[in-house]
């Protein structure tokens, strides 16, 4: 790999020719870095991964000394833990400095879920998480991502950041991770290496303030704002903060961070509290962030109704979750009571794939438990549980049909080391495989 003389170029001019030297060495010397972050509602840790040491500023994320076949980890499509690049776990730094109250907030750019899921893990008890993706195909794994991870105060939404700015909602806290010229992971993707350019950087610093300005009405006054790349560049970095402050009307907000560990604040010329995160300097690929709270602007509030219980699948959910049950075409949909009528009051103002748990779909007369209700843990005492060894575990994933004669007909949520996979339909001489069909492993599981 080679990277182009314009970019050498570029970062000499911000960070000085040994800081270039040393990130240029790391980009073209080095192999990328593997992380995962826990799923604290589900496990702490996992004996069967290469758990290196912890990443420092994350409280559940760990570097591997070595990178598994995550696609052939039962515990993986479980949700008990997610994959994801280690400088970009510092947003939970920033969260839980920022958010210690309940909030309500936007991850604008959300596929395929990182972020998101971080942020469900992180976020005061009684917050709720909106995540939305623009293109349909990503905001599908997005919602199978946080499906997975098994939160019930989440909604994936697929619109765009002109439709949520004029959408009349109002966030307390809004990410946007936007879409940049990639630089931070050149290490990864060589692709993002031949594709990068001067012209590239413009236009990405151009298209971010386009997304921005779009979406800002939809921050209320107060409100904070996580603005964060993938990129080195100040362009599409400090310079686009500044434009915020600006052109916006924010101010910058101080977040602490530890030090003795190779975080970058401001490049030389800037003075506004941000964090760069370097290959070379850090351990992981490249990262920047920055918190800003809104001076002014709408301070509406999300108006909230009434929500329809329906009443009939009350006995698949576990008692001791408090929701509300709704009828939504096909599907019932669990919202937790006191988050309910604010949920349901943003689902309708947005184009909604996913919210809450989906606890069953409706077939004529007959309720099929749904996998989201499976991987939230809140499946109710009326299901039998099928322990799986490790190869019916990938056969379910697979998709394949499942012999339990030793179980109780009916529905049955299956699971591997305790932790529920889904549900199957026990017919006596085979179990039909309820596993969503996009979901299932398309490789070879033998």
């Amino acid at each position: 790999m080679e990277l182009s003389t314009d970019f050498i170029n570029q970062m000499n001019n911000l960070i000085g020719t040994d800081a270039t030297a040393r990130l240029e060495n790391a980009i073209t010397g080095t192999e990328a870095v593997t992380s995962i972050r826990f799923n604290p509602t589900k496990v702490e840790s996992l004996s069967h991964l290469q758990l290196e040491k912890r990443v420092p500023w994350s409280s559940h994320g760990w570097y591997l000394s070595e990178r598994p076949q995550f696609t052939l980890d039962p515990l993986f499509h479980a949700g008990c833990y997610y994959v994801q690049e280690a400088s970009s776990m510092f947003v939970e730094h920033a969260l839980k400095q920022i958010a210690a109250d309940p909030v309500c907030m936007l991850d604008l750019c959300a596929a395929p879920g990182g972020k998101s899921t971080l942020a469900a893990a992180t976020l005061a008890e009684g917050s709720i998480l909106v995540a939305n993706e623009i293109q349909r195909s990503r905001a599908q794994i997005l919602a199978e991502n946080l499906t997975k991870w098994g939160k019930d105060n989440t909604i994936v939404t697929c619109n765009t950041p002109e439709q949520i700015g004029a959408s009349g909602l109002q966030f307390d806290i809004m990410l946007t991770d936007v879409p940049c010229s990639g630089e931070g992971m050149f290490r990864k993707d060589d692709i993002a290496v031949k594709d990068w350019s001067l012209e590239a950087v413009d236009m990405c610093a151009s298209r971010q303030r386009d997304i921005l300005r779009s979406v800002w009405p939809a921050l209320k006054a107060g409100g904070l704002l996580i603005y964060s790349t993938c990129t080195f560049n100040s362009k599409e970095d400090e310079d686009n903060v500044e434009w915020i402050c600006t052109e916006l009307g924010a101010d910058p907000v101080n977040v602490s961070y530890p030090e003795g560990l190779g975080i970058m604040t401001a490049y030389n010329g800037h003075s506004i509290p941000c964090f760069h995160f370097l290959p070379g300097f850090t351990r992981g690929e490249g990262f920047f962030l920055a918190v800003l709270r809104k001076r002014a602007g709408f301070n509406g509030q999300v108006k909230t109704s009434a929500v329809h219980e329906e009443k009939t699948c009350r006995e698949m959910v576990d008692a001791s979750f408090d929701c509300t049950l709704e009828k939504d075409r096909d599907s019932i949909i669990a919202m937790p009571r006191r988050l309910a009528g604010q949920m349901k009051a943003i689902s309708e103002r947005l184009y909604c794939l996913t919210r809450g748990i989906e606890v069953a779909t409706v077939k004529g007369k007959d309720y099929i438990p749904s996998q989201s209700l499976a991987l939230s843990g809140k499946a109710g005492s009326m299901f039998p549980r099928a322990e799986l060894t490790a190869d019916q575990a990938l056969d379910y994933l697979h998709g394949d049909v499942l012999y339990l004669a030793d179980q109780p007909k009916g529905y049955l949520l299956v699971t591997y080391m305790d932790m529920p996979l889904g549900f199957v339909k026990n017919l006596g001489n085979r179990a039909n495989n309820l596993y969503p069909s996009q979901w299932r492993i398309r490789k070879s599981v033998r």
